[in-house]
């Protein structure tokens, strides 16, 4: 049977491990030609030997999604090893918690610039000729704090109430050329990304939550398009 995604050309941010990693298997066993990058080489090429080894044609680039350099060798070596883009999945983030007056301003600027900047700058970068092909996926891993305030969280959360809000005009600008553009906003997920103490991983969310929660955004009928997903676990952890 054909694979739903055969001949399309998909870049994951953050693709080396956790919720990116699982994203990338996913598109890749959907039949997608696969771009990663990581700003860790070595993670980035154990992903790749990783998904070679299922017979995925996979680009990797170390490559730090804040700066608009490392974003222009990103694309280009994308477009020209593969193609051009039809799936972008903004997944690259960090976190910093804690009060926020005890931040230093260098915190507020990294997490503002992965995870806001850099969704501006990747998605900038794409436009284009998403528009001229009139069909695109762009896809923007948030999260629920982008909805929710807790304690020692304001720096994350501004970075994604501030990347929901960009997603939602994102879309309104970009729909008329028959792009999509997708939130997922997942609560508490099994990775090392954030501090989880007295939670229970068996009953968080798993990165491959996220990933089948990609494949209904890129699966969907032409005529639908699912703007945002909240996902939650079953049970609170």
């Amino acid at each position: 049977m054909e694979k739903p995604l055969n001949g399309k050309i998909a870049l994951v941010t953050g693709g080396s491990r956790g919720i990116g990693l699982a994203i990338a298997r996913n598109l890749g066993r959907l039949g997608a030609k696969l771009s990663l990058c990581s700003r860790h080489a070595d993670r980035l090429e154990s992903a790749a030997a990783e998904m070679r080894g299922e017979g995925v044609n996979v680009v990797i680039t170390v490559a730090d999604v804040s700066r608009s350099g490392d974003i222009e060798k990103l694309v280009q070596k994308t477009e020209q090893s593969l193609g051009a883009i039809d799936v972008l999945v903004n997944n690259a983030g960090i976190g910093y918690f804690g009060p926020f007056q005890g931040a230093a301003e260098s915190d507020w600027d990294a997490v503002l610039d992965t995870n806001l900047k850099a969704v501006f700058l990747l998605s900038k970068a794409v436009a284009p000729g998403m528009i001229q092909r009139r069909t695109g996926h762009i896809i923007n891993i948030a999260s629920l704090a982008g909805k929710n305030a807790f304690a020692g969280g304001g720096i994350y959360c501004a970075s994604k109430w501030g990347l929901l809000g960009l997603t939602e005009c994102m879309a309104e600008d970009l729909r008329q050329y028959g792009i999509r553009v997708s939130a997922i906003c997942p609560g508490s997920v099994a990775t090392d990304f954030s501090p989880h103490a007295g939670k229970d991983a068996r009953k968080m969310l798993q990165p491959e939550d996220i990933a089948h929660a990609v494949e209904a955004i890129v699966t969907q009928s032409p005529q639908s398009f699912i703007s945002e997903i909240l996902l939650r676990p079953t049970q609170k952890p």
